[in-house]
């Protein structure tokens, strides 16, 4: 089976190709490089061909810039515009598969209770708004028969290798920092790599899975407070929480805004908000139970950040 995977030299898709490549022999993984991704359709249709490509795993877009500094009109040329060029390749392709990586942010910020797949989608950000609208285009542009595609919106997704917001505060914890925000109480969903890896396997390998939009999110949602918990215990550190006043805490925030600081409204809003995704229709469809619990993939990523030194 020969795979093409865009976006293989981020931290997703390394990480697939390394999994895929690990367990899949009979796998022949193909890359699109960077300045493919300015041709024209019909030179991507002819690569497909080329290639003799079976099925696409498409990873690259513009990720969300938590300090506010990107064109905006970047989002869509990248996450919609190169979506689009794609997925015309794909279906002008012999090709029978297609797989794309969107976001839960293309349905919401902010979550109140579960955030299912019938949740009608109000994204806030163009990060999000461009995702929805590549989703848009694939789901309403016609499948010719012998074809699939699956949408997946993965929660935060983390592992060997990630770097974001769970650097920021292994950062804190190694150098023996209180965590200054223990006073927000809240529950929000990650994704292992190893499960994110273990969904897209089972996609591929399979031909059973309806077509369709999926969120993919670890079993169990998990506080803040307790992933600080879990970082101490990787550092044999004493855990130490400091509850500061919220009211304070947003304020900091706020001048982190205007002086352009890593920690700003949109970060404080990224470690503290209530934000559960419910992968109840995944499982139901692959019909088996992810391989790794949310605690035990996040004791992986924080042993691979400890061995890390350069972090």
């Amino acid at each position: 089976m020969n795979i093409l995977i865009t976006g293989s030299t981020g931290f997703v898709g390394r990480s697939l190709k390394k999994h895929l490549s690990d367990t899949n022999p009979d796998i022949t993984i193909h890359e699109l490089p960077r300045n493919a991704l300015a041709e024209t359709e019909n030179e991507l249709k002819e690569v497909l061909s080329i290639l003799k490509i079976d099925k696409i795993v498409h990873i690259a877009g513009k990720a969300h810039d938590l300090k506010n500094s990107t064109d905006k009109e970047a989002y869509y040329q990248i996450n919609f515009g190169l979506t689009k060029k794609i997925y015309n390749a794909f279906l002008d392709s012999t090709a029978r598969c297609f797989i794309f990586i969107s976001s839960v942010k293309a349905v919401a910020d902010n979550v109140d209770g579960y955030l299912t797949e019938d949740f009608k989608p109000s994204p806030a950000t163009d990060y999000g708004k461009s995702k929805l609208k590549a989703e848009q285009y694939i789901q309403t542009t016609i499948l010719p028969d012998g074809k699939s595609f699956y949408i997946l919106r993965p929660s935060l997704i983390h592992g060997p290798g990630n770097k974001g917001n769970l650097v920021l505060l292994y950062k804190i914890a190694r150098l023996g920092l209180p965590y200054p925000l223990a006073a927000f109480e809240n529950k929000r969903s990650f994704l292992g790599i190893h499960n994110f890896c273990f969904v897209i396997q089972q996609l591929l390998l399979r031909n059973d899975i309806p077509t369709g939009v999926y969120h993919v999110a670890d079993d169990a949602p998990i506080s803040t407070n307790r992933l600080m918990i879990l970082f101490s215990e990787g550092l044999s550190q004493k855990n130490r929480l400091l509850r500061i006043n919220k009211n304070y805490i947003a304020a900091l925030a706020k001048v982190g805004d205007k002086l352009h600081l890593p920690f700003n409204t949109e970060r404080l809003k990224k470690l503290t908000e209530n934000y559960v995704v419910c992968n109840k229709k995944i499982l139901k469809a692959i019909g088996k139970p992810f391989p790794v619990s949310t605690e035990d993939g996040l004791r992986i990523t924080i042993q691979s950040f400890i061995e890390n030194k350069k972090i």
